[in-house]
């Protein structure tokens, strides 16, 4: 799990690769669980929520500098 402390302190291109790292990871636990190799299907709703945490700070972030 990420934690939004650590999501605020990276920069904007940070946090973009953070995002395709998360989708990344998220379209390896989609495939684990479509050949049934996944046990624990709660990740993928973690790492969905995980996502969604990244974007959104990606997009404050971004709202930020442009109001500067």
């Amino acid at each position: 799990m990420t934690k939004s402390t650590e999501l605020r302190k990276k920069d904007v291109a940070g946090l973009q690769t953070e995002v395709k790292e998360l989708q990344k990871a998220h379209f390896g636990l989609r495939m684990q669980k479509a050949t049934q190799q996944l046990t624990n299907t709660a990740t993928l709703r973690s790492a969905r929520r995980d996502i969604a945490r990244a974007k959104t700070i990606l997009a404050e972030t971004l709202v930020k500098q442009g109001a500067k």
